[in-house]
């Protein structure tokens, strides 16, 4: 069966609309085997290919020689040969089948859509010794010639390697096939065909999103045989030249790194030394495969440019269709105001053999992103380039890119209307310059080649291995040539293989390294196709199948955000560099990387809510031991206690509310600063109007209004008078001393007056009695 291949520079290309796109988007014939070939003489009649024991033979090629033929060329094609199948094969025998040549790319395209039987010259059978037993082995080698193959003019020929074998019940068939192809490229090329390279160096994080790792998969990925492991070996295989005036020898090619900055912060944190793994204290296992990697990146990038991709490779099209452009913004690396970052004030790391390095200068008007690749790999990275996740990338997403510093994009054809007029399939030239319209003029773009791109570093392994894959590259490169122009300028492409990239080492780097060793090509790099042929390629487009992040875990992402934005209003330093931390861990959340893993995405967004939804509560009140506050006179102030348990200052509203219509007036006290990791005592002025208990409610939040910590219910107990209790007990009190006054001045008239004065006084008379003695 057939498999597509990629369709678009960000790895998650759809098929195109157009007929020669769709060509483009379809699968590789160089990775999947054709039906079987016009039955020559003495060739078994082919079988129905529904029956899974047809081909139980997997064919591997491991050799192609010579690359590019001649006219008097000795053909030779060799691999190995698996068994699959639960028989064992006897009799095997491989020929080598021809079809018609090819001379443009669109023709080239259009035979992995056909399924007629190819047609024209076979050789003969030569046996391969040995029996191949199930799960065997054998390798094989066919020789034949370019007459023999009547090879006579400059093309592409899409040939078959054709197995056939007997199994136990003694009938020959065929038990095994691979398509390729043999490349004629022209003699005496009227132009040149410069190849770019972006090559990625993205990994999806492993933090989680209070920054601590949650497992340990990226010291599997960069340990030896690791993906990352592979993926840097492809650059360090290429063959070096020594300059012509001498000196030290550099790479025949130069390709550009596309760099996660987020992933050099993750490789720094694991090279200083133990780190814990989820619940494990010093459970991590990558320390010394981290530094290793990390010298090798170093020495890689002294020697090839290296572009910034946005701190976390952010989705910027999936966070700008939900509101969240400023998290696109903290992101790039070409703007002060793109502060993501883990820890701001981390030493830079030491090498592998105990060194640090020296810093680059600092540029001006960067982002944090790019400060990190300065300090860690001592380069100063490119800004300015926006790789677009997916290839294509919305008006409103680019406008935010333009105002971050970017001044030129990478899309895929799918992410323009008419993308594929870049890429020579017609028999016009190639160009992977181009220009995008926007509401304010024209931005500079290009188009990555989406066929040449799906070759580099397919997984799972093209079939056939990397060397098809590589012929299959050739084979495209060498039709561009044969319909050159002659333009001086020549023609350009751009080969940006996915994110994902999972390379065989050695084949993507014979894939670079062949600009610099076939005379129809010429080494470029991503800067220096800015200097090339624009091709006309119409407005942004909509490809069919855009992707983006799951929705329900971009509505946690949003929340999360709501809470960030509202806590960044109550921060007294600068936001941007106090919350760099938990931007770091939004732009981590919201990863391209997710775009395939909705669940792992989902988990991610609700976690990233709960940890910035606990920052609000490291602020809070602290209420007395028994709930009860006492208050000495009428107008004494309402002492209360704040804790600010952040790593930074706070200015935070305190609100205090008595509950119904109690007797108790308190002021606002407007904003107030909380210093980091201390407790602070706030006077609330207070006034009662009598005494008693009285019930109040205090909260903090932020200026935005935004709640920290929770509210405090409070009994405050009042033993002060207020003025009419006073007035009351004021005015008893004085008439309880005339009564008293009173008194006294009887008692002494009473005294100086004497007997005669008590004896002329009337005696009382008895009462009469109440009732009859009879």
């Amino acid at each position: 069966m057939t498999r597509p291949a990629a369709g678009s520079t960000g790895g998650r290309g759809a098929p195109l609309c157009a007929v020669l796109a769709g060509l483009l988007a379809a699968p590789l014939v160089g990775l999947a085997p054709v039906p079987a070939a016009a039955a020559a003489p003495g060739d078994p009649a082919p079988v129905s290919e529904d029956d899974a024991t047809v081909r139980p033979v997997q064919v591997e090629v491991t050799r192609i020689d010579p690359r590019a033929l001649t006219p008097d060329a000795v053909v030779t094609i060799g691999g190995t040969l698996t068994n699959t199948g639960s028989e064992a094969l006897t009799g095997l025998e491989v020929r080598l089948q021809r079809g018609e040549v090819l001379q443009s790319r669109a023709a080239l395209q259009a035979t992995d859509a056909d399924r007629d039987p190819v047609t024209g010259v076979a050789t003969p059978f030569q046996p391969v010794p040995g029996e191949l037993r199930p799960g065997g082995s054998l390798a094989f080698a066919l020789t034949t010639t370019v007459a023999e193959l009547q090879i006579d003019r400059d093309g592409v020929y899409p040939v078959l390697l054709n197995l056939n074998g007997m199994a136990s019940d003694g009938e020959r068939r065929r038990v095994g096939e691979l398509s390729t192809f043999l490349v004629q490229p022209p003699a005496q090329p009227t132009a040149t065909t410069g190849v770019a390279w972006l090559w990625p160096l993205v990994e999806r994080t492993h933090r989680d999103a209070a920054g601590r790792f949650a497992d340990d998969g990226l010291a599997d990925a960069v340990e030896d045989g690791g993906r990352l492991d592979r993926v840097l070996a492809a650059v360090e295989r290429l063959p070096e030249t020594a300059p012509p005036e001498g000196g030290e020898p550099s790479p025949a090619v130069r390709v550009t790194l596309a760099v996660d900055p987020a992933l050099v912060e993750e490789l720094e944190l694991m090279a200083a030394g133990p780190y814990d793994v989820g619940e494990q204290d010093d459970a991590g296992q990558g320390t010394e495969e981290a530094a290793e990697f990390l010298d090798r990146l170093r020495a890689v990038a002294a020697d090839h440019p290296v572009a910034a991709l946005p701190y976390g490779d952010v989705d910027a099209d999936a966070l700008t269709a939900a509101g969240l452009s400023d998290v696109v913004t903290r992101s790039l690396p070409g703007t002060p105001d793109g502060t993501a970052q883990d820890d701001p004030d981390a030493p830079a790391p030491a090498t592998a053999t105990g060194e640090v390095p020296p810093p680059a200068e600092a540029g001006d008007g960067t982002g944090a992103g790019a400060q990190i690749l300065r300090d860690t790999l001592g380069i100063e990275p490119r800004t300015d380039l926006a790789w677009a996740v997916g290839g294509s990338v919305r008006p409103d997403t680019l406008a935010t890119l333009q105002a971050g510093g970017v001044r030129e994009l990478v899309l895929s054809p799918d992410g323009l209307t008419d993308g594929t007029a870049a890429l020579g399939l017609d028999g016009g030239g190639a160009a992977a310059r181009t220009t995008v319209p926007v509401e304010s003029g024209e931005v500079e773009a290009l188009v990555a080649d989406s066929g040449l791109s799906g070759l580099a570093g397919a997984a799972p392994p093209a079939a056939g291995g990397a060397r098809v894959a590589e012929q299959r590259y050739l084979a495209e490169l060498s039709l561009l040539a044969l319909s050159a122009s002659g333009d001086p300028a020549g023609q350009t492409v751009l080969v940006a293989p996915t994110r994902e990239v999972d390379p065989d080492p050695g084949g993507v780097a014979a894939m670079m390294a062949a600009a610099a060793q076939l005379p129809w090509l010429r080494p470029a790099t991503v800067s220096q196709l800015g200097d090339g042929p624009t091709a006309a390629t119409g407005e942004l487009g909509s490809p069919d199948a855009p992707g983006g992040l799951e929705a329900a875990g971009l509505a946690d992402v949003v929340t999360a955000v709501g809470v960030r934005d509202d806590l960044a209003g109550a921060v007294v330093e600068d936001p941007g560099t106090t919350l760099a931390p938990y931007d770091a861990a939004v732009a981590r959340a919201v990863s391209a990387a997710w775009r395939d893993d909705p669940a792992a995405f989902d988990t991610g967004a609700a976690e990233l809510l709960t940890t910035l939804g606990q920052l609000r509560e490291r602020v809070t009140l602290l209420s007395p031991a028994d709930g009860t506050y006492s208050l000495g006179s009428g107008d004494a102030p309402l002492v209360l206690t704040v804790r600010n348990d952040l790593p930074f200052a706070v200015r935070v509203l305190l609100r205090v509310q008595p509950r119904g219509n109690a007797a108790i007036t308190i002021d606002d006290i407007g904003a107030q600063v909380l210093a980091p990791g201390q407790r602070t005592t706030l006077q609330v002025p207070a006034a009662v109007s009598q005494s008693g208990r009285f019930g109040v409610v205090a909260t903090l939040t932020t200026p935005d209004g935004g709640p920290l910590g929770d509210p405090v219910e409070l009994q405050v107990k009042s033993t002060a008078y207020g003025s009419i209790s006073l007035i009351i007990t004021i005015g008893a009190a004085a008439l309880l001393g005339l009564l008293f006054l009173r008194r006294l001045v009887r008692f002494l008239l009473r005294r100086r007056r004497g007997p005669e004065a008590a004896a002329e006084q009337p005696q009382p008379q008895p009462l009469p009695p109440t009732r009859s003695p009879v």
